[in-house]
C-alpha cells in the first residue's frame, strides 16, 4: 500500500508527452485536465478523437460536458500515442472481458501486443479529469465529494466496516470521507474489470480515513492529489 498521495501533474495541450521508456521501473504516471482553464480551440484542433468517441462527445448536451470529454479523451490520446510512440489518432482501444460475465465490457485498453505493456485508465466528473498510464493494469476514479443526502443513500453499498466508520462521524464530515473510500473503491474495481456491478463493491474494505487501507493482495492503492474541491485515487497491479 502507498501511504502518501501521489500528484496528478496538470496536463495542456502544448506540453510534450511521455516517451516509450517513460513507464520502464516506474509507478503510475497520472494527469489532471480542466479544459477551461486553456484556450478551447486547443482541444478542438486538431479532433483526435475517432467517430465512435466523436459521436458520444456530440451527444453530451451541455457544452461543458462536450468540451470535458473532448479534452480528457484528447489527453488520453495523446499520451498513448506518445508511450507508443504513435500519432494519437492511431491509438487502437478495445474493452476486455469482464472477469465476472466474460463479455466484452471489462477494462478499456491498448488493442494488440502493445495492451501488455502499457495500461490505461481514465475518468472525468463535473470539472476535472485524470489519466493513469502504467505498465500494469492501473485504475483512477476522481469524484466531487456528494451532499449529505446523497452519502447517506449510496453509503449502504460500502462495506459494513466503512459504513460505520461513516455513522461515527459527524454529518457534515461524511461527505469528504465518503469521497475518499469510493474513489478508492472505484478505483480498484476499474483496475480489476469488475465494476460497480460486482459484489466486490460491498465486501473490500478500504476504509474511509485519511490514508487507504490495504488493498487486496496483488494491488497498491493511493490516493492521488488534485485539486481543492475534488477527491481522487488510483489502483495498479503489483
Amino acid at each position: 500500500m502507498v501511504s502518501t498521495p501521489a500528484k496528478a501533474r496538470p496536463w495542456t495541450p502544448g506540453d510534450r508527452p511521455p516517451g516509450p521508456s517513460a513507464l520502464d521501473g516506474a509507478g503510475p504516471l497520472l494527469w489532471s485536465v480542466r479544459p477551461w482553464d486553456q484556450d478551447p480551440s486547443a482541444f478542438s484542433l486538431p479532433v483526435v478523437l475517432d467517430e465512435e468517441e466523436q459521436r458520444r462527445c456530440a451527444a453530451f448536451r451541455r457544452p461543458q460536458d462536450r468540451a470535458m470529454y473532448m479534452a480528457s479523451h484528447t489527453a488520453l490520446r495523446v499520451l498513448l500515442g506518445g508511450v507508443l510512440e504513435l500519432p494519437p489518432t492511431r491509438v487502437t482501444m478495445v474493452r476486455l472481458a469482464c472477469p465476472g460475465c466474460g463479455a466484452l465490457h471489462g477494462r478499456p485498453a491498448v488493442a494488440g501486443p502493445a495492451g501488455e505493456r502499457v495500461h490505461f485508465s481514465l475518468s472525468h466528473t463535473d470539472g476535472l479529469a485524470v489519466v493513469a498510464l502504467a505498465a500494469r493494469p492501473v485504475g483512477v476514479d476522481v469524484e466531487r465529494p456528494p451532499s449529505e443526502r446523497t452519502t447517506a443513500d449510496v453509503a449502504k453499498s460500502l462495506h459494513p466496516s466503512e459504513q460505520a466508520e461513516l455513522a461515527r462521524m459527524a454529518a457534515p464530515d461524511r461527505p469528504a470521507a465518503f469521497a475518499r473510500c469510493w474513489t478508492r473503491k472505484e478505483a480498484y474495481l476499474k483496475g480489476t474489470g469488475e465494476g460497480l456491478a460486482g459484489e466486490a463493491l460491498g465486501g473490500t474494505y478500504l476504509g474511509t480515513g485519511p490514508s487507504p487501507a490495504a488493498p487486496p493482495a496483488g494491488w497498491a492503492l493511493t490516493d492521488v492529489e488534485v485539486p481543492a474541491g475534488f477527491t481522487a485515487a488510483c489502483a495498479v497491479a503489483v
